[in-house]
């Protein structure tokens, strides 16, 4: 496909952040092996599920491929003699289940292709490098001054996004990057109006912001070109990682956890901070801050990737922010951001989960203070501070900024009304997300409470009184009507014959009955 040909009609653009959950329904045993039936569903909703087989040695596959990570994998070990066994078979099955679990529920696992292709084939099919590799080789076929170098295999954790080391011809000692990425679901800009705002990233200027040296676009992608820098991105500082290696090598399992010095946090931070504020001043919108969005050039930081928002692209913290409904505009998902950074920084890893109920010793006070007002559960709770807030706050009030360097971003007033709707139009999304998940949340709460032991319980006691109630009650009632029957018939004794054709009045039987 050119690279300025449209997308195919009817394209679906996944929000591939969305969780995945696995569970075993079933197995079936063949007359060599056994196969596992296993009920997939995407996000919330039951309805959007799907049955997928599988054997132990896809399980096996998966998780040799998943070794990169040198994370220690619970897979069940492999038995050649007595594997058909219905017991063992049963036994195994609880293994292949918590192994399941544990891949989708780590944050870094579960985004990852080899664990989405193995659990929704359907959707993670395509072979998203030749794609584009074949994007990018139309592309230079126009441009002829660039070269690839060689792919950065899986440097990133999007599925859908891919990098190579690229070379100027003229100019061979220079390395830059090239990176190339498909639509996301948050896209809301026209293809016009998209195009023209990925073409003015280069002329952003800002001592915080890492430059763009090319950008260009369209209907269903966008390529850009920068400067390959060879320190890293602050998560390699923190990790003591190579930038040239995978995503999952480099972070899964980092081999010596260490935070940043109190200067490097507070300088970092405080810088950090400043192109937030220039950028929600710009209405620009963002919501993609992580370590690995951050480059390091001596003691300065520079924020990556504006373009993800232009394109749609789901943050990689939208598991976690999609939970809380106070969370609901693009500025508070960068200060919530901020806080996993921080934290990142300070503990030397990310928080083993979001809100944290009581933060481990830090090289300063203030710095807890800034962890406790963005990933506290009050802070969750009733909201984010603002990034003005943030920058009057101890921790980065007395950093002192020596860069001479003017921030410049001019913006088409067309343009700026076009992100603004855009930012609407993203933040309405989350908004339904955050509503649907509280809703689930809710009913599923009220339903593990009325099957819980004590709810089954207080059930049973209640039906026998009710049941005890209700004898009582037809006791009192039969002894009532047995008492009328017998009043009602001495008092016809004495009271005339009637005919079939000349009816007692209803008034006769109590004007009689003896009291």
């Amino acid at each position: 496909m050119a690279f300025m040909e449209k997308p195919p009609a009817g394209k679906v653009l996944l929000d591939d952040t969305v969780p995945l959950t696995a569970a075993i329904e079933a197995s079936q045993s063949l007359q060599s092996h056994t196969e596992y039936i296993i009920r997939v569903q995407r996000g919330i909703s039951v309805e959007n599920s799907w049955q997928i087989v599988r054997r132990y040695s896809d399980f096996d596959l998966l998780n040799n491929s998943l070794q990169i990570t040198g994370l220690s994998l619970p897979l069940p070990p492999k038995k050649l003699i007595g594997n058909m066994d219905r017991e063992f078979i049963a036994e195994r099955q609880k293994g292949l289940q918590n192994y399941l679990n544990v891949i989708t529920t780590n944050h870094i696992l579960s985004n990852c292709e080899l664990v989405k292709k193995f659990l929704d084939p359907n959707n993670y099919s395509a072979n998203y490098t030749e794609i584009a590799l074949q994007q990018v080789s139309m592309f230079f076929r126009s441009e002829p001054k660039w070269e690839v170098v060689e792919p950065l295999k899986d440097i990133g954790w999007r599925i859908r996004k891919k990098y190579f080391l690229m070379k100027i011809k003229n100019q061979p000692k220079e390395r830059l990057v090239l990176s190339w990425a498909d639509l996301g679901p948050d896209k809301y800009l026209s293809d016009k109006d998209f195009q023209c705002l990925i073409k003015l990233l280069p002329s952003c200027l800002h001592p915080y912001i890492f430059r763009v040296t090319f950008a260009t676009a369209n209907e269903s992608s966008a390529l850009l070109i920068r400067m390959f820098n060879e320190k890293g991105t602050l998560k390699d500082l923190i990790y003591k990682a190579k930038p040239k290696d995978p995503f999952l090598r480099k972070y899964c399992n980092p081999k010596k956890i260490q935070g940043l010095e109190l200067q490097q946090i507070k300088t970092y931070g405080r810088q950090i901070l400043e192109v937030l504020k220039f950028l929600h001043d710009k209405g620009f919108p963002y919501g993609h801050l992580h370590a690995s969005n951050v480059v390091l050039e001596g003691d300065t930081c520079r924020l990556l990737d504006l373009e993800n928002s232009l394109l749609g692209l789901p943050s990689f913290y939208r598991s976690y922010f999609s939970q809380f409904r106070k969370i609901n505009t693009l500025e508070s998902v960068d200060v919530f951001c901020f806080g996993h950074l921080l934290y990142e920084m300070t503990y030397g890893r990310p928080p083993d989960s979001v809100p944290v109920d009581s933060f481990p010793p830090a090289p300063s006070m203030a710095v807890v203070a800034v962890l406790e007002s963005t990933l506290s559960c009050e802070a969750c709770k009733n909201g984010m501070p603002t990034v003005s807030r943030l920058l009057q706050m101890p921790l980065f009030s007395d950093v002192l900024l020596t860069t001479s360097e003017k921030p410049q971003f001019k913006i088409p007033t067309k343009l700026k009304e076009a992100l603004r709707i855009a930012k609407e139009c993203i933040e309405k999304r989350l908004i339904e997300e955050q509503k649907q998940i509280h809703q689930h949340r809710r009913l599923t709460r009220a339903q593990s409470h009325h099957g819980s032991e004590e709810e089954r319980k207080k059930r049973k006691i209640l039906a026998r009184k009710k049941s005890k109630r209700s004898a009582v009650e037809n006791s009192e009632e039969h002894s009532a009507k047995y008492s009328n029957s017998n009043n009602s018939a001495g008092s016809g004794a004495s009271s005339p014959l009637t005919s079939p054709s000349s009816p007692t009045p209803p008034s006769t039987a109590v004007e009689h009955a003896p009291f």
